[in-house]
């Protein structure tokens, strides 16, 4: 429960945000009538974002039992790949989201007769992105965890961001974003590399690969999957009670390097750049 409510916490307040900054920037500028055009670029989103979460798990329902294997590995390395370009996607792009969004605006809103379908295709595809790769997150994380009560965190989540998103619209709530992005980063990558190794273990039951199948260890009796620490722990970091080499070879290596390549510093090039802008701002 605890994994689908953190991501869709995250993705839900990053969309949030991203309404915010475009609604914000709207009323402080005199220009309301544009609002109603944010709301149908939203629900538009949303539709779109569940449609294909429904059409996805219709199909995968028809397949036969092999295929449905390799479904769930091919949903769980897509999955994984979307997770860590958002992750290094937001790092980079936080500071200079409001600008880029603002000077969109302004692009979006003096394109004449087609602005009104031009504000609506900019919140449009700003909110389908954040709600397409949930749909990604979310059928990975249901397929390969026992968690009954995943869907409920998932709904809890998306109630609290857009809560969140409201407040600091409103003024009313203040969050530290660069820290908050951070360490629900670190998190993303612990549930990213449990995906990753669900997905080896798909593709084994799949036929499609049978090397490095030695059982680890087996903690089955003392811990098992199943139960409800296991069961948590899985949502949380893709705990397994009895891995094989295989997967924890990749659950080890790809949490390595992703930690590494996420909270090394940034190069001082760009360090004097981000100096720079902020003097220039200021």
């Amino acid at each position: 429960m605890l994994a689908p409510f953190l991501i869709m916490l995250r993705e839900g307040l990053e969309a949030a945000l991203i309404v915010g900054i475009i609604a914000g920037y709207l009323r402080q500028t005199g220009r309301r009538d544009w609002l109603p055009a944010i709301w149908i670029g939203v629900f538009l989103a949303l539709a779109a974002a569940l449609f294909a979460g429904a059409a996805l798990q219709l199909a995968s329902t028809g397949f036969p039992q092999k295929a449905q294997e390799l479904f769930e590995a091919a949903i769980g390395l897509l999955a994984v790949a979307v997770l860590m370009s958002m992750v290094f996607w937001m790092r980079r792009a936080a500071r200079s989201m409001r600008a880029d969004l603002q000077a969109s605006i302004d692009t979006a809103l003096g394109a004449g007769r087609m602005a009104t379908l031009a504000l609506i295709g900019m919140v449009f595809f700003a909110v389908a992105r954040e709600g397409l790769e949930s749909v990604f997150f979310l059928l990975a994380i249901l397929q390969q965890s026992q968690d009954a009560l995943a869907p409920l965190g998932a709904l809890l989540g998306l109630a609290l961001s857009a809560l969140a998103g409201w407040a600091i619209y409103a003024g009313a709530l203040r969050i530290d974003l660069a820290r908050f992005f951070r360490w629900t980063g670190v998190f993303l990558i612990f549930v990213a590399a449990g995906l990753l190794a669900g997905s080896v273990k798909a593709l084994h039951e799949a036929g499609l690969w049978n090397g490095l199948q030695g059982v680890v260890w087996d903690l089955s009796a003392e811990l098992p999957e199943s139960g409800p620490l296991g069961t948590v722990l899985g949502g949380l970091l893709g705990y397994r009670d009895t891995p094989v080499l295989g997967e924890v070879i990749a659950y080890v290596g790809f949490l390595v390097l992703a930690l590494w390549a996420f909270l090394r510093p940034p190069a001082r090039q760009g360090l004097r750049r981000g100096g720079a802008a902020i003097e220039g701002r200021n």
